[in-house]
């Protein structure tokens, strides 16, 4: 077991006992909002052949330089059209969006530039060579066009179905336990008796496992008790891909999930180099991969975003930029001093906007740990460097939450 690492040590180390997953087909009709497992490529050219991107006519560019050219109407085409009849020097054909581009035509003119006049059009504005869509121009059949790892949308799957799949394979969600610990915890709703506090962690963690494309599982708030705890823990090993508690993971004597792992589980790491956050722990139970956060709210979370978060996305190969992604790194402009913690990366929570064309941020004075109103208040968090304190006009690292 290492203790007090840095958070790209934290990765390191998790990333050797990755999330597990397993992939299925489903049709791209259902795919909404899933992940890409494997990536496509395209069965077609788009376009498959030369096509009008107007309602005009097919004509030669050289026959129309002069204003008021007056050609002869030698066909119509449409979409679906298969065979247009070739276009000769002096004649124009009709043709309608999406219709292939007859031989010999190489420019559209639209018809709001032109006038009908029985079997002739009248040519009163310019002949678009780019009014043409040329075949492949957006995508050649063998070519990729949907990267593995990438959170599929409506554009995405419209484009797979434009590549020729009515079926795609997708990650399936990986399950993660979500377990709430301590005596004083209460489900909200319930009457509080004194000492006792409203759980909130949990609610948060099942949002933020949601939002990085994993199916939550939440149990039951478990007692301070190693018995039941052991318990829990068992049940979700065997149901879950991973197991993530909230509370119980400092060096008190009632953080009994640090004092079970440490007897019977695998501890890889205890602590990280962070603020605020700083006890958690990643090991194993039952082989299953372990977090163990921290209780109070803020570090919770926080623990989460720096350290949960992209375990989840190196261990299910999401897409860097189109995978699942809870936080943009940005860098921000200081309206107010951020104060940097000894040997820690320190993430305060501030408040990310744009002033006068600079990504700016204020940070606000109360930064506990247990004040998850910060979080609400706030849409960043700083990445002050460790022995760093952020002055008023520094330019900083920080992640934008989504």
């Amino acid at each position: 077991m290492e203790v007090g690492v840095s958070i790209a040590r934290a990765l390191e180390i998790s990333i050797f006992n990755p999330i597990k997953f397993t992939i299925e087909n489903i049709s791209i009709n259902e795919a909404h909002g899933r992940i890409l497992a494997q990536s496509l490529i395209s069965k077609v050219d788009d376009p498959r052949f030369d096509n009008s991107a107007m309602d005009g006519w097919a004509v030669i560019e050289s026959d129309c330089i002069h204003p008021e050219t007056k050609l002869f109407i030698s066909s119509s085409t449409q979409a679906g059209t298969s065979s247009p009849i070739p276009v000769v020097s002096g004649n124009a054909c009709q043709i309608m969006t999406g219709a292939p581009i007859p031989d010999g035509a190489n420019a559209i003119v639209m018809v709001e530039d032109s006038k009908r006049d029985g079997n002739h059009v009248i040519i009163n504005g310019p002949a678009r060579s780019n009014y043409i869509r040329k075949k492949g121009e957006n995508i050649i059949a063998g070519e990729i066009g949907l990267e593995s790892g990438v959170q599929l949308g409506p554009s995405q799957l419209a484009l797979a179905a434009m590549m020729g799949y009515s079926e795609i394979p997708v990650i399936i969600p990986p399950k993660i336990a979500i377990i709430g610990t301590g005596d004083e915890l209460v489900k909200p709703g319930n009457k509080l008796e004194p000492g006792q506090i409203f759980e909130s962690n949990t609610t948060a963690l099942v949002g933020l496992v949601t939002n990085m494309g994993c199916q939550p599982v939440k149990y039951p708030f478990v007692n301070d008790d190693v018995d039941m705890l052991r318990e829990i823990f068992d049940i979700a090993s065997v149901e879950c891909d991973a197991i993530i508690t909230s509370g119980g993971v400092s060096m008190g004597e009632w953080d009994l999930v640090r004092r079970l792992m440490e007897e019977e589980g695998d501890i890889k790491f205890w602590k990280v180099l962070v603020k605020p956050g700083g006890p958690p722990l990643f090991g194993t139970w039952k082989e299953t991969p372990f977090f163990g956060l921290p209780g109070n709210p803020v570090s919770s979370q926080v623990i989460f975003l720096s350290i949960v978060a992209p375990w989840i996305s190196n261990s299910c190969n999401f897409h860097e930029t189109l995978g699942p992604n809870i936080y943009q790194k940005v860098r921000v402009k200081l309206l107010n001093p951020a104060v940097g913690t000894k040997h820690k990366i320190t993430m305060r929570r501030i408040h990310i906007y744009f002033l006068d064309n600079d990504l700016v941020a204020e940070v606000p004075i109360n930064q506990g740990s247990g004040n998850l109103r910060s979080l609400v208040d706030c849409n960043g968090l700083t990445l002050l460097q460790p022995d760093t304190n952020g002055n008023v006009g520094d330019v900083v690292d920080a992640l934008w939450l989504k």
